[in-house]
């Protein structure tokens, strides 16, 4: 990032800070308390809609709060429209759980499944959705989603970072495996619970070639609209995800790709009967 770029970046978030968040003043202190004998291994955010979010005291873990309630990075109103009140949600890759607090927040009635495979990140997104009485609607799931069920290993940063997965930097951690499930497990389990998935997103690194490709039409029959990150992946193009989407009904509404080829972010929707 050029010295340009991050003071405007800096700027930013120093503007949003007030504006997102009721501790404001301890956020600053404990924020310049960075690499410092004083700085907290851990930060708390009030959010002024009410919610108390915990979270580790480093850059990647921290952002994607920011950027969700204060970015609109998902574009909340967009993605949301024609999803029901009381829609299944699917949030693969959870984070600490900004995501689903955020449609648990706009969707009173929606029930969210949040899959993490990272052991840290998913204590933390427990402890936000038990923190904020949402462990009625929301549920954690600490597991991978993949193109097949068992064992899924990847590199964690032990961090809640954001970077983790099949695209972590070299040196980014340490590999770690879990329990993996499939997007079709994973839709019939909310439908188990009373909901169609009508609502999905997806960051997971790189994994979501192999989790949408080998998952099966029919899974996504009731979905409405999703967000997904992509990623480059040898072997894969993102081509591969939209001929498969195209043919289960969605359609791009929205694309941003991102600073390297085959990296970005896009939005579907159901294209109307």
């Amino acid at each position: 990032m050029s010295r340009l770029r991050s003071a405007s970046y800096l700027l930013r978030r120093v503007r949003q800070t007030p504006a997102l968040f009721t501790n404001f003043g301890s956020v600053f202190l404990d924020l310049g308390a960075q690499a410092t004998p004083w700085s907290k291994p851990e930060l708390t955010f009030r959010l002024r809609n009410g919610y108390v979010v915990q979270c580790p005291n480093v850059p990647g873990a921290r952002f994607p709060l920011y950027e969700i309630f204060g970015d609109d990075a998902y574009r909340m109103a967009e993605l949301l429209d024609g999803v029901d009140d009381d829609a299944g949600v699917l949030d693969v890759g959870g984070q600490i759980g900004s995501f689903s607090l955020a449609v648990a927040a706009e969707l009173p009635k929606a029930r969210v499944h949040v899959y993490e495979a990272s052991p840290t990140s998913a204590s933390y997104i427990r402890r936000n959705v038990e923190g904020n009485d949402l462990d009625g609607r929301v549920t954690v799931h600490g597991a991978a989603m993949a193109g097949e069920a068992g064992d899924f290993t990847f590199v964690d940063s032990g961090t809640a970072s954001g970077h983790n997965g099949l695209t972590a930097p070299d040196a980014a951690g340490t590999e770690v495996t879990v329990p993996a499930v499939t997007f079709d497990e994973a839709a019939a389990l909310v439908a188990a619970d009373g909901s169609a998935v009508q609502l999905v997103k997806m960051d997971v690194e790189g994994a979501e070639y192999d989790i949408v490709l080998r998952s099966s039409p029919e899974s996504w029959r009731e979905v409405r609209s999703v967000v997904m990150e992509y990623h480059p992946v040898p072997g894969r193009h993102l081509d591969d995800l939209l001929e498969f989407f195209a043919a289960v009904g969605l359609t791009p509404s929205r694309m941003e790709p991102g600073t390297l080829p085959g990296l970005g972010v896009m939005w579907l929707s159901r294209r109307a009967a």
